[in-house]
């Protein structure tokens, strides 16, 4: 008889994801045959934008998330200069990628260490590694001592790359120099030198621990390069732009069809959002996201997340780390768990080390900035990748100020809800099939959601309590106690 298991909040994510699936017995072996991926909280930043200058979406959206910012910022200055007709300058260029490597570095350095190695791995019987589920904890002795040992140095580290992407953002998260046009930064010469001592350093973290960790953590979970698989599409929108084209990057554009084993260009006028299973009006659904709307209806029949559904060709796609590698012929072992592990860690390193060179190319004397005047109408699409994915911002401008503004975030591709043809997300369909020994403690099935890096808090694009509205501490609470007080919210 099938078991439905809920994992509702799933931890060590950014966001709140709720998790359900039915366990059942295959073939002697017990295993997840159904899962259902919800976004459990409404945002509404498209709505907040509307009405408001363009100048203010590269601020606004930045809030969308404190873990990848930069990528929001990024994507909102693209979006701005196509819209007004302008490349920025080559020193500008070169720092938005300096201040994007960065958080893709201390992403993934976060992702590996802090959200999922303790899936895998006992700590001290302490916060942060206690409390734990206990199950299938194969990494033991010596080599548990030292990832846990790591896991404290990579806090250290990850602060440091906070630190090195500053010197040109001028804060992190939410750094204030993106802005249409260029950058506010100049490329100093103390600046230059602070963050490649950081980047020189970061760079011997990832080559001689993070990916011995990984390779310890590889070694002994061998099966977790047959679990975690999905539908095997793959999407890269491309990034860190070359040489001011937008067509030579450091990571392709492109789509991996696992059918022919081929990368395939991309043809973004073939994306649309369905919304069947979502809390959005259904004369919303299969729209691109040029023309696409944001109109929650809550509740409504059969729905169940507030994540919509974008779809390539109609078919799911995966982002991420090992999209961006595969779509670049940089990563080729195939698509699981562990694989995602190691192509995150290989992308780390590779952007270290373009990190590097991009440094000796900015200009002391050069401009940062090139004036322009906001256009009374206008229509762009700013894409680009974050650390978890593909990333676009589309933007309609009318009157001058913004008349449309939508946004597909990497987990809206990853964690989105089955669409129109009742086809599972991607994050759905790799958990399917995952053997589970335990139903109290599914470690199996949060290892595989661990491996997309889900991030809730891009996703579902704030919910305002109502005046009488009781707000409860749910970490001081049961699950069905938790349940009862979430329903007394407005």
């Amino acid at each position: 008889m099938a078991t439905i298991r809920v994992l509702d909040p799933v931890s060590r994510i950014e966001g709140h994801l709720k998790i359900e699936v039915r366990i059942d017995t295959v073939n002697g072996v017990q295993q997840v045959v159904d899962a259902k991926a919800s976004g459990t909280m409404f945002r509404g930043f498209e709505e907040i934008l509307k009405n408001r200058s363009p100048l203010d979406a590269p601020h606004i959206t930045q809030r969308i998330c404190g873990v990848c910012p930069v990528a929001h910022g990024m994507a909102s200055v693209m979006a701005l200069d196509k819209a007004v007709g302008l490349t920025p300058p080559t020193n500008a260029r070169i720092m938005r990628n300096l201040v994007l490597a960065a958080n893709f570095i201390q992403s993934h350095i976060l992702h590996f260490y802090h959200l999922s190695a303790m899936d895998y791995v006992d700590g001290p019987a302490q916060p942060p590694w206690q409390p734990s589920w206990k199950a299938d904890k194969r990494v033991s002795g010596a080599a548990a001592t030292a990832l846990v040992s790591n896991y404290v140095k990579a806090l250290d580290m990850r602060r440091k790359a906070h630190e090195m992407g500053a010197l040109f953002g001028g804060r992190m998260p939410h750094p204030p120099a993106f802005i249409p046009g260029g950058f506010t930064t100049t490329p100093r010469a103390a600046r230059i030198s602070q963050y490649r001592a950081y980047l020189t350093e970061l760079t011997g973290f990832i080559q001689n621990v993070y990916l011995n960790d990984v390779a310890t953590m590889a070694s002994v979970y061998g099966d977790y390069y047959n679990i975690g698989r999905g539908w095997g599409n793959l999407l890269s929108y491309g990034v860190f732009d070359l040489d001011g084209t937008g067509k030579n990057k450091l990571f392709k554009t492109g789509r991996y069809s696992p059918q022919a084993n081929t990368v395939y260009p991309l043809d973004v006028s073939q994306i649309t959002e369905t919304v069947t299973y979502s809390w959005y009006n259904d004369s919303t659904n299969n729209l691109p996201p040029a023309n696409g709307q944001t109109t929650p209806v809550y509740p409504k029949a059969g729905a169940y997340s507030w994540l919509k559904a974008p779809r390539l060709f109609t078919q799911p796609h995966e982002a991420g780390p090992l999209a961006r590698m595969r779509v670049n012929g940089d990563y080729t072992n195939g698509i699981s768990v562990m694989d995602r592990h190691w192509a995150r860690a290989y992308e780390a390193l590779k952007i270290a080390k373009a990190a590097a060179g991009w440094l000796s190319q900015l200009s002391g004397t050069g401009p940062v900035y090139t004036p322009f005047t906001v256009p009374q109408t206008a229509e762009a699409a700013g894409l680009t990748e974050a650390a978890r994915g593909a990333l676009g911002h589309w933007v309609r401008i009318a009157g001058g100020n913004i008349a449309s503004y939508q946004i597909i975030t990497p987990t809206c591709w990853n964690a989105s809800p089955k669409d129109g043809n009742n086809k599972r997300g991607p994050l759905e369909q790799a958990i399917c099939k995952t053997p589970v020994k335990n139903i109290d403690e599914p470690v199996e099935v949060v290892r595989v959601i661990h491996s997309f890096d889900p991030c809730l808090s891009c996703a579902v694009h704030v919910a305002r309590p109502g005046e009488k509205a009781k707000v409860f501490n749910l970490g001081q609470c049961g699950p069905a106690e938790a349940g009862e007080k979430l329903s007394e919210m407005a």
